[in-house]
């Protein structure tokens, strides 16, 4: 689970992504995101998991598979939580580090 606080329902979560809840539940059952309960038992989503659920959901639409996507995800995540660990650290990242820059390939 992530830092920031579970603050949505599912049905709510669904609709500002713009997935079903078969699809968030979907992703649970995957092992990407798990999301908290209520004293209800109803399962409420923070912003980082919605986050996650929107980028799988790109991939998807591109073409990838599900258990790929959900891989792809969860490696560019902790990509991003290394860069942040370094940066609090006082280190730098440089733009041969920045994984949204494409690497240079040579013949």
């Amino acid at each position: 689970m992530s830092a920031d606080r579970p603050a949505y329902t599912m049905g709510r979560a669904a609709s500002m992504i713009g997935v079903t809840p078969a699809f968030l539940r979907s992703l649970g059952t995957a092992g990407l995101i798990e999301p908290e309960r209520s004293g209800g038992g109803h399962r409420r989503y923070s912003r980082h998991q919605l986050q996650l659920a929107a980028r799988v959901r790109q991939l998807l639409d591109e073409g990838t598979l599900l258990a790929a996507a959900c891989r792809i995800v969860t490696l560019e995540d902790r990509l991003a939580a290394a860069h942040r660990h370094i940066l609090e650290l006082g280190g730098t990242i440089t733009p041969e580090d920045d994984a949204d820059i494409p690497t240079t390939t040579h013949p």
